[in-house]
């Protein structure tokens, strides 16, 4: 059952200058990246309208969910007018950075009485609000709290005004940007930009952070970076060695270097090929490709295991290590390619007596389902062979690195959800049974191929809840600032500007926070200083590159401050509403609730003189603030 709010009156801000000059409304620290705009500010995600989330009522359970739907001219209503009616939200998991609740009732003119409790498990029982001896006329209120592995909210409802409706319109859970969800960006090309010269503002006197790309990274708020490795680099139609073996094993010993000298995270990436690797294509490496398969196993476990050492050695311990790159289909194919049908690259299909003579690890997705027992008997095996190369690697990596994570890394194709289950069921089940298991569970997503934001959220949900004992990372993400006139990718909403590509990395980054149990342990952007890039070549300056302003999304997605950014109050026909001088704020470094003054726009003549809506912005230093002020003809009082 559902209410429709009367017409509302709107009240703009026209003073905005005036306000940041009185000191009302502090400026900004200046973002520094300067080329283009983007408008950031830190995620705020509402849980409990999550699809995984549900609601439950203490009467009238059939219509809880429309407390929780977004949607406030819907509402929940208890079955019988009396006190202590219960909605309690369950938002699937739990959640370690909660820190807002909105509540909003159904009638206006009407003093609600309740109190907000949370809980992990919905036996124990913490208040966060306590409004049982409330006298005030008000449709809502925002609380503020700080209370970690939080996964149940519920609200009590102790008195209501005399024919009030006794429900809910609104119970909304805010969760924000963990500071142990890892922000960063796979910056293999570091190696090929060597000469090239960064600077976050090279136009003004003082540049800001550079020369060096990863100076300006870690400045912008990227934490991590990741690398990954050809075993020895190749083109990748010709199969030739490349005259300079970017990626490979002893120039990425410098890039480690250059990450960790300036205090990031590092990750390594093995493709175990000699050139690209993903969905569409994994070659063996071209020393290994006529290998048998023992062999070609215990040079996967040395590999790994050498390089790694190192690694260590030279002081850069990476602190999470992927086996393999996107290895939906499996890796290092090998005469099962021409069951599987690839042709990419070239030289593994030009030289298929070499690359194809011995069996490798791809997988033969045809056969699945299959009810034929000989196309069954190979699907088998080339799993067992797929997850005997991969639980060589995982061991190599506990053996040489015990205190990095391991990473597995696939993908979610566009409505191919069902696949990438089976993929995790077999792989995690067989590797088990070899005695590894991997710590880090990891997709890659980007929208032109794997799907809408929301399709990103139901794959992060599905693995996470399936999964419940291993970490989930983005692994790879982009979108592009420019091209398609602006127009935005398939399966997105956002345009290809700079404000469009921080929103669409900002989605990505509260995908990864939200999902539950606190299991999103990382997101990395692919390649910002040149695919889809966040990067711009100066005109003014040679060999000069400097950030869009897009890249400010990895600094500014955290919120520092958690205001109580609406109040709700009532007012008589043809009165002046009563405003609070100041609202509370949360600084999360502290976990504190402090208050700070805000100043009122003023109410336009008239603005009461009908019942109704209105709407008022006040400013405070740390942002805007909305009261929403009911205009009714008499108020009500406490039954």
């Amino acid at each position: 059952m559902g209410v429709r709010n009367p017409a509302r009156t709107a009240v703009a801000v026209t003073a905005l200058a005036a306000l940041v000059s009185a000191g009302m409304l502090a400026a900004p620290t200046p973002a520094h990246a300067v080329f283009g705009t983007a408008d950031i500010k830190p995620i705020e995600s509402n849980i409990a309208a999550k699809f995984w989330a549900s609601a439950t009522a203490s009467s009238g359970a059939s219509t809880a969910r429309l407390a929780t739907d977004g949607d406030p001219a819907t509402s929940w209503y208890a079955d019988s007018p009396g006190a202590h009616q219960r909605l309690t939200v369950d938002l699937g998991g739990a959640y370690d950075n909660l820190r807002k609740v909105r509540v909003v009732f159904p009638d206006r003119g009407a003093v609600y009485r309740y109190v907000v409790d949370a809980s992990s498990d919905a036996r124990r029982w913490q208040t966060i609000a306590d409004h049982s001896r409330n006298r005030t006329v008000s449709r809502g209120a925002v609380h503020l709290f700080t209370r970690p592995d939080t996964r149940f909210v519920r609200l009590t409802i102790t008195g209501a005004s005399r024919h009030a409706k006794v429900g809910v319109s609104e119970l909304q859970v805010f969760n924000y940007l963990r500071s142990d969800l890892t922000l960063g960006a796979d910056l293999s090309w570091v190696d090929d930009f060597q000469t090239r010269q960064y600077w976050v503002d090279p136009l003004a006197a003082n540049r800001g952070a550079g020369p060096h790309l990863l100076d300006v990274a870690k400045d912008r708020g990227m934490e991590y970076a990741r690398l990954r490795i050809f075993n020895e680099p190749r083109d990748e139609t010709t199969g030739q060695l490349t005259p300079i073996p970017r990626q490979g094993p002893e120039r990425s010993l410098e890039s480690a270097q250059w990450i960790k000298e300036r205090d990031m995270g590092l990750g390594i990436d093995f493709h175990y090929a000699d050139s690209w690797a993903d969905p569409s294509k994994q070659p063996k490496p071209r020393a290994w490709a006529e290998l048998e398969f023992d062999e070609l196993t215990e040079a996967v476990y040395d590999f790994t295991a050498d390089y790694l050492r190192r690694l260590i050695r030279q002081g850069t311990r990476p602190e999470k290590v992927a086996v393999g790159n996107e290895i939906i289909n499996g890796f290092m194919y090998g005469s099962e390619a021409a069951l599987i049908g690839t042709t990419n690259p070239p030289y593994f299909t030009n030289e298929a007596d070499i690359y194809q003579s011995e069996p490798g690890g791809g997988l033969l997705w045809r056969y699945w389902g299959s009810t034929d027992p000989a196309e069954q008997q190979l699907y088998d095996q080339a799993w067992d062979r797929f997850t005997t190369l991969a639980a060589s690697g995982i061991e190599a990596v506990r053996d040489a690195s015990p205190k990095s994570k391991v990473e597995i890394h696939v993908i979610v194709d566009r409505n191919r959800l069902p696949k990438t289950m089976e993929f995790w069921h077999q792989f995690l089940t067989r590797v088990k049974a070899k005695g590894q298991n991997p710590d880090v569970l990891a997709i890659s997503y980007y929208p032109e191929w794997h799907g809408t934001p929301e399709a990103l959220d139901l794959n992060l949900h599905t693995m996470a809840t399936t999964y419940p004992d291993y970490e989930i990372d983005v692994a790879e993400t982009s979108y592009p600032a420019s091209g398609g006139d602006g127009s935005p990718l398939p399966n997105s909403p956002f345009p290809r500007t700079i404000q469009g590509q921080a929103d669409a990395i900002q989605r990505v980054f509260q995908a990864a926070n939200d999902v539950v149990n606190n299991q999103g342990s990382a997101v990395l952007v692919w390649e910002p200083a040149g695919w889809q890039t966040m990067f711009r070549a100066v005109p003014e300056l040679p060999n000069t590159w400097e950030p869009h302003a897009s890249i400010n999304v990895f600094n500014a997605s955290r919120a520092k401050h958690i205001r109580e950014d609406t109040v709700y109050t009532a007012t008589r026909i043809g009165e002046v509403p009563a405003l609070p001088t100041a609202i509370r704020v949360l600084t999360t470094a502290r976990d504190t609730v402090t208050t700070v003054p805000v100043r009122w726009q003023a109410l336009p003549a008239g603005a009461t003189d009908a019942p109704g809506e209105v709407l008022v912005t006040g400013m405070t230093r740390f942002g805007a603030v909305t009261a929403v002020i009911d205009v009714v003809e008499r108020p009500g009082a406490l039954s």
